[in-house]
């Protein structure tokens, strides 16, 4: 089996500035390829401290050379969560709320389409499923939901990262940043640094084992390096960075309530991941069977909440020998992981 024929050098690229609710300028990337889509539009969400170049590693076959050569008409969001926008004081109530809503009403605008289809990753799921939850996201028919989206479950060492030694950093600094691993920003992250390199050998690039330390509990905790290409493994250097202590002490809270809890006094409803979704879109959750940031039982614990609801709507896929960001960076997830997500789009 080979892949078909579209890679990067294919893509036509334009960027749109869209204003969010609340002001914060975000960015989306429309990508074309050698002909014009049949499909509908797909909007491709990114997660906590990347960018939306996120979903176009150098591996030979990306998710967006599987949608371009599917038809799709392709849109890449940098929310504010962006490492190509300012770094600000996140959180995932603000991105459902101020964010999606905003990006999808661009590309309905752009596209004339009556709705669209979503491919979501990490925060970027958590938020968007958030903001579908609460009757934000009506013109959106299917979501496909990388790793986690209403239900947050981490490893026990990660719990204890987040809920105990969190509110600590904070106190230290307004951010953690993986790109300290080559970057300093005072003495807080020259120490992080340094009792990162003592605990984490499992490798020689030292920004993949500041991602470990930042988000979840392994070595390594996002991917297998069996899945990464050495390209690859060198190019997440510069794609990991800044994220504010905000989101944690906000993900701290959902984590202890086994639900996203939307940010206290905000407009979104409290009960927006408890009670029957405010949607009608159709989630297909994906999980690697290895994930070491968010447990597939997350998903589980969503499919079950949203069968309860809505049943033998939704689907769950748990992708064996796949973790946390080799389901896109994968060298071989166009053959392991894309037709799965291409099926569940054109259901």
């Amino acid at each position: 089996m080979r892949p078909p024929s579209i890679t990067r050098g294919d893509h036509r690229t334009e960027t749109h500035s869209i204003v969010a609710t609340d002001g914060t300028l975000l960015t989306l990337l429309h990508v074309r390829g050698p002909r014009e889509p049949d499909r509908g539009p797909v909007l491709l969400v990114h997660g906590a401290g990347v960018r939306a170049e996120l979903f176009r590693p150098p591996i030979p076959y990306t998710i967006v050379d599987s949608l371009l050569d599917r038809g799709w008409d392709v849109w890449l969001l940098n929310w504010r969560a962006s490492i190509d926008l300012p770094l600000n004081p996140w959180t995932l109530t603000a991105a459902a709320l101020h964010d999606h809503p905003v990006a999808v009403r661009a590309i309905r605008e752009a596209t004339g389409a009556a709705s669209l289809s979503a491919i979501v990753h990490c925060q970027g799921s958590t938020s968007f499923a958030l903001a579908a939850a609460a009757g934000l996201l009506p013109d959106v028919d299917t979501i496909v939901s990388n790793a986690v989206a209403l239900h947050p479950v981490i490893p026990a060492f990660a719990r204890f990262k987040l809920l105990t030694m969190a509110p600590w950093i904070s106190r230290m600094t307004g951010y953690l940043s993986p790109a300290w691993a080559y970057r300093s920003d005072g003495v807080f992250s020259r120490i992080t640094r340094r009792a990162v390199a003592l605990t984490h050998p499992e490798c020689d690039n030292l920004v993949c084992r500041m991602v470990s330390f930042t988000y979840g509990s392994g070595r390594p905790a996002l991917w297998s390096h069996r899945h990464l290409d050495e390209r690859t493994h060198d190019w997440i250097t510069g794609e990991f960075a800044a994220v504010p202590m905000s989101f944690f002490a906000e993900m701290g809270s959902s984590v202890r309530a086994g639900h996203l809890v939307p940010s206290a006094g905000s407009a979104l409803p409290a009960d927006a991941a408890t009670t029957a979704p405010r949607s009608a879109a159709r989630f297909a959750l994906f999980a690697g069977e290895d994930n070491r940031c968010f447990l597939p039982e997350s998903q589980r614990r969503t499919f079950a909440h949203l069968e309860r609801y809505q049943p033998g709507r939704h689907s769950l896929h748990i992708i064996k020998g796949y973790g946390h960001l080799d389901v896109f960076l994968g060298r071989d997830a166009w053959r392991d992981v894309h037709p799965l997500m291409l099926k569940e789009l054109e259901r």
